[in-house]
């Protein structure tokens, strides 16, 4: 299974599915990110967190734990 933070930086990819439960999943959904949804990496910080990404036109942060549970395609 790939992972938001398998992406390398420049690359573009698509939400196949969000693993977790409750509010987790629910916040990452508020952000704009469902199903389908393409993600580009725009910068990883030195120790790999956080990661940026632009999302739906938007530049967003996230925590590696964040990015573990967006399965990419």
């Amino acid at each position: 299974m790939k992972t938001l933070r398998d992406v390398k930086v420049g690359e573009t990819a698509t939400v196949q599915k969000i693993h977790g439960d409750g509010a987790l999943k629910r916040r990452i959904m508020d952000m704009g990110i469902t199903k389908g949804t393409e993600i580009t990496v725009r910068k990883v910080a030195p120790l790999g967190d956080p990661v940026e990404v632009t999302v739906r036109g938007y530049e967003l942060s996230l925590r590696k734990d964040d990015a573990d549970i967006l399965e990419m395609s």
